[in-house]
């Protein structure tokens, strides 16, 4: 079920920044805030450490190095 809410007018300008196009719902903002405050997963979080560890490793390739690859 759809429902309106009021706003301030300070808070519609804000919300019109964040919009990535002008196709782009207020709904669709709010959402992307609300994920962005949400805890990261637990399988994320073991992602984002094995990243960092293979970093640490050195295993892992610069944007020169893959540009040189692709001849870019």
């Amino acid at each position: 079920m759809a429902t309106s809410i009021q706003i301030s007018e300070d808070l519609q300008r804000e919300l019109v920044k964040r919009k990535f196009s002008d196709k782009e719902t207020y709904e669709e903002i709010i959402w992307d805030l609300i994920e962005d405050s949400q805890e990261l997963s637990e399988e994320t979080k073991k992602e984002i450490a094995e990243a960092r560890a293979e970093i640490k490793a050195g295993r892992f390739y610069t944007l020169a190095e893959v540009k040189k690859e692709l001849g870019l």
